[in-house]
């Protein structure tokens, strides 16, 4: 199966994220959405991991089901904290036995009762070299925050660690951001720290402002007031003509500035996906 990092560098790559869904409406609907995104000939696909590994067999199987299945590789997100070395040494293992062979990289979060963690880990770039261990076969990335992680102290020390992951890894994927500019600032910045490794930007249609903006917060990214205003005011018939004129315009500044291509957060749905990817030319 292909590595991600060799499509990067092909690019640019349009890609989309998934989630493993929890009901059996879920996975129909999820499967509607695989099959309506064939005509976009996406690159690769992703598929996120829950918190503290809470939906590890689910991902699990879906990775492997949409990797053996369809005509792109997938991207298994795998969280480290609060999981032994065996625990994701095996899991690895079942991967490779599988053909997965692309990997997301991701510390994940603590829990929220603020209780310890646990498990070997630390930070995502253990998981870095515990992935990296199994071969060159193996296809690494690590997430980034254009703006600043929630978690880290100041703009800085930030960079200084993203730098360092990135050194390590195959290429970057950024969290959701609505300003070209800090994506582009986040670059910049790499850069005077010597980091050339490719960063993927995200990319999230404002569908649904009121949700976006909860998980905007969450994770540290400004939220656009004025835009989720308009799309609020807006009716039903031009909520979606504004979703989609916005997210195609971010999009193709970031690849008029040289993005090695785009990763769009579908939320498993496909109208809003295949909108942007027509109005970018991006449908084959």
């Amino acid at each position: 199966m292909t590595r991600i990092a060799d499509l990067l560098a092909q690019g640019p790559t349009l890609s989309v994220e998934f989630f493993p869904p929890k009901t059996d409406d879920g996975a129909a609907q999820l499967a509607r959405t695989v099959d309506e995104l064939e005509p976009l000939d996406l690159s690769f696909v992703s598929v996120t991991y829950g918190a503290g590994g809470s939906t590890r067999d689910r991902t699990r199987d879906l990775v492997v089901q949409l990797n053996a299945e369809r005509g792109y590789p997938a991207m298994a997100h795998l969280t480290c904290v609060g999981s032994t070395r065996a625990e994701l040494a095996e899991l690895l293992e079942d991967y490779d036995r599988s053909g997965v062979h692309n990997v997301l990289a991701l510390a994940g979060d603590p829990p929220a009762d603020g209780s310890p963690a646990g498990g070997d880990f630390t930070y995502a770039l253990e998981l870095v070299e515990l992935v990296r261990a199994r071969g060159d076969h193996f296809s690494v990335a690590v997430a980034a925050h254009p703006e600043l992680h929630p978690r880290s102290p100041d703009l800085a020390s930030d960079r200084d660690h993203l730098a360092e992951k990135l050194a390590a890894a195959d290429f970057g994927v950024t969290q959701f951001f609505f300003d070209a500019d800090v994506y582009f600032r986040m670059l910049d910045d790499l850069g005077e720290r010597g980091c050339t490794t490719p960063v993927l930007p995200g990319l999230m249609p404002l569908s649904n402002p009121t949700g976006i903006a909860r998980m905007a917060e969450m994770s540290g990214a400004s939220f656009p007031t004025e835009l989720a205003a308009r799309i609020e005011a807006a009716d039903e018939g031009d909520r979606e003509r504004i979703v989609v004129e916005a997210a195609a315009t971010l999009g193709q500044t970031l690849l008029d500035g040289g993005a090695p291509g785009l990763h769009l957060y579908c939320l498993n749905r496909s109208p809003v996906a295949l909108a942007v990817s027509d109005a970018l030319g991006l449908r084959s």
